[in-house]
């Protein structure tokens, strides 16, 4: 057979074609990882968006990045539907902070079915509705009621037996919220001081006030509020002021946003714990980008990465 330019350039062609079908798409190009978090109107998300954003660029050779969340702590068919346009855009990798324990599983499900790694950090998802979904997702993530716990620790070093303390709890379905809680409560009765009502503050300034000022309404004799984030605790110092109870009332918080800290000084908050949301979301895209690198299923990646959490007062340097 005698071979002409046009043969050899086809042939070229055809090996060319062939190598890339058998290829993941990560592998002829940068792999593209998706960042998906909660309310952007947080503090702490949008700071952990722009620790993403300088990881990125950092590496700017190594990977793309496409970072979203949405703008209510609930919208969670908000986030689901970021999560199917994410994996639209023919993403490797998505690192997930879910709005939702559970209901963002079946989302994520899909995603894995399309040979997308998953990740989550920050709000763990819901054990047993992964096990229904027959799926494995690493959290990469501080543990939470260890966390709660340093800070309720904390507070009780201002209270007395029998004092009485309500928790200002986050969004009640997600795994986080409920650590946080029970880290709040372990701290509490080991120093048997009694836990008045829990109520949820949505993780939201507004209503962590609303539920704040209710519960000093039904309790005159409450000592403090322990608000499972620091927007929540703004909430709770803003009823507390509104009160009169500035000094009479204490408020701990969780997260260690820029708007606690001169709080944190002047005594209106006693305590938060720190979990570095800068980090937060690096650490999972780091854990995502190792496990393309080594070419791993999402069956075969670890099933949790543990990062630091610290309690933080006006103390701390």
């Amino acid at each position: 057979m005698k071979f002409t330019r046009r043969t050899l350039q086809s042939a070229a062609a055809l090996t060319l074609l062939g190598a890339m079908a058998g290829t993941p798409a990560f592998a002829q190009d940068k792999p593209k990882v998706a960042l998906v978090m909660k309310s952007l109107a947080n503090e702490f998300f949008r700071t952990m968006e722009d620790g993403a954003k300088a990881h990125q660029k950092a590496n700017a050779s190594k990977y793309t990045l496409v970072a979203n969340g949405i703008k209510d702590e609930t919208d969670t068919a908000a986030q689901i539907k970021m999560v199917e346009q994410m994996v639209a855009q023919k993403i490797n990798a998505l690192v997930i902070a879910p709005a939702d324990s559970k209901a963002l599983v079946p989302a994520v499900k899909a995603a894995i079915d399309k040979g997308i790694l998953v990740v989550n950090i920050d709000n763990q998802f819901d054990a047993a509705a992964l096990k229904e979904k027959g799926i494995q997702v690493p959290f990469v993530g501080p543990d939470n009621r260890a966390g709660a716990k340093l800070v309720g620790d904390a507070l009780a070093k201002e209270l007395k037996a029998g004092d009485k303390v309500g928790i200002i709890e986050g969004v009640s379905t997600t795994f986080n919220a409920q650590q946080r809680t029970l880290g709040y409560q372990d701290a509490m009765k080991a120093a048997g001081v009694t836990v008045v009502g829990v109520q949820s503050g949505q993780w939201e300034i507004d209503k962590g006030n609303t539920v704040a000022a209710g519960m000093m309404r039904e309790h005159p004799d409450l000592k403090a509020l322990l608000a499972g984030n620091d927007s929540m605790a703004l909430g709770a110092v803003a009823a507390v002021k509104a009160a009169g109870k500035t000094g009479k009332v204490l408020v701990v918080g969780y997260d260690n946003i820029g708007a606690i800290k001169p709080m944190l000084k002047d005594g209106r908050v006693l305590a938060t714990a720190d979990q570095f949301a800068a980090k937060q979301a690096v650490f999972g895209i780091e854990t995502a980008l190792k496990a393309l690198a080594e070419n791993k299923k999402q069956s075969e990646m670890p099933a949790e990465v543990k990062t630091d959490v610290v309690l933080v007062t006006k103390d701390s340097k």
